[in-house]
């Protein structure tokens, strides 16, 4: 698995979860997190990617 696939990986776990729970905390955080990857596979691959 490479880096951005690792990535894109962590990013949906992150979104999943966050629809699972109700805890609005957790689910900011994942959130958050699920973008910071997203923008990090952006910066990885050059160019903006549209999910």
């Amino acid at each position: 698995m490479n880096t951005i696939q690792y990535l894109e990986d962590q990013a949906a776990r992150a979104e999943r979860l966050a629809k699972r729970i109700t805890d609005t905390l957790t689910i900011e955080r994942l959130l958050s997190f699920a973008g910071e990857r997203r923008r990090e596979i952006e910066l990885i691959a050059g160019s903006p990617r549209r999910a």
